[in-house]
């Protein structure tokens, strides 16, 4: 199933849910709020297995990923009780659990061994050891590139490579008469879009944005570099426009083959090897690059579902935690769609598992 044919399946069924849960019999209805991420997507068009097996409702409210962290945030910090399932990550968990905003997910059943979910995911979910919200998926960053480009341009990709070597590697496979551009990176404002790029390349460059005491660092030497070289590169070889652009608008451009790299989340991996993808045959990875100081543009993330203090329905809310985030649904997507498009990062049983 594309994301496309799956986005019309979950508004239909979301439209349906929303106007017509009590006079289906349906006890409950619950109200999540979440970003427009493919994997996000695809959730929604199972959603009719966990209705059928619980006789709960839910009404989905999509939103890109500024907006969303807006309305959550806002809800949340005003006790607005407009969710009762919030997707937030790993900056938000710990904080809005310390502050009593969250419920916690310390009363999970045994069938749902929270002990299988990654040790890195959990910990950056939880505060003070408690889990505050449970992870759908976790990323960490990497290059994805056209291997045909690669080699038209001359080149082999390393295994760790350097920004020089991206830099160049762009220039060399960017062909603008053929609408091609050598890198496409987030440029899009926003911590969470062309802020989580930024931030990550720079820690690579040596950068860093406050020091031991809180001073801020970003007039730094280091920072200067990061932005002087990230914003030369993109005006050589990136797409015009690019400072607007965050995943989803690089995802859509890749998969269209107008890009020749793109550095970004290692969950888009079976995106860009997909259906909706035009170079799905001529795609290869590698490192997240580097600047020969140990550190790689890498970050550590995950979109994870949790439960406003606020909610009058915990129990649903759970129930749906449960299923969305379980063993079980990665088999229900995998059974359907392949191994390659279940939820990447979060559970140490899906990479124990040979398929």
């Amino acid at each position: 199933m594309s994301i496309s044919r799956t986005l019309r399946a979950a508004t239909a069924m979301s439209l349906i849910t929303a106007t017509s849960a009590f006079a289906d019999g349906h006890s409950a209805t619950i109200t999540i709020a979440t970003v427009n991420n493919g994997d996000m997507i695809r959730m929604q068009g199972y959603t009719d297995n966990f209705t059928e097996q619980t006789g709960i409702a839910v009404e989905w409210v999509t939103l890109e990923e500024n907006v969303l962290r807006q309305r959550v945030t806002t809800d949340i910090t005003t006790k607005g009780g407009a969710f009762d399932i919030m997707t937030i990550g790993m900056y938000e968990a710990p904080i809005w659990g310390s502050n009593g905003w969250l419920v916690p997910l310390d009363d999970l059943s045994d069938e749902y061994d929270v002990g299988d979910i990654l040790p890195a995911m959990a910990g950056g979910l939880s505060h003070d050891g408690t889990l505050y919200a449970a992870p759908f998926y976790g990323e960490s960053s990497m290059i994805m590139y056209r291997t045909d480009l690669m080699e038209k341009a001359g080149m082999d990709m390393p295994a760790s490579p350097t920004w020089e070597f991206i830099a160049e590697a762009a220039a060399a496979m960017t062909d603008r008469d053929n609408d091609i551009n050598g890198i496409c990176l987030r440029g899009k404002p926003g911590w969470g879009e062309g802020g989580a790029f930024i931030n990550a390349m720079a820690n690579s460059f040596g950068a860093r944005v406050v020091d031991e005491n809180w001073n801020a660092q970003l007039d730094s030497e280091a920072w200067a570099n990061t932005l002087n070289f990230y914003k030369g590169m993109m005006d050589a070889s990136g797409p015009t426009g690019y400072a607007t652009n965050g995943f989803n608008e690089n995802l859509s451009l890749f998969n269209q083959g107008k890009c020749g790299m793109w550095i970004d989340a290692t969950v888009a991996a079976s995106f860009v090897t997909g259906n909706d993808s035009t170079v799905a045959d001529s795609v290869g990875f590698a490192l997240a690059p580097n600047t020969g100081k140990g550190k790689n543009a890498n970050w550590l993330w995950a979109w994870a579902l949790a439960i406003p203090a606020g909610t009058q329905q915990t129990d649903e809310a759970k129930q749906f935690i449960e299923w969305s985030t379980s063993k079980d649904y990665i088999e229900l997507v995998a059974a359907n769609e392949g191994w390659a498009n279940v939820p990447p990062g979060a559970r140490k049983s899906l990479y124990e598992n040979p398929n």
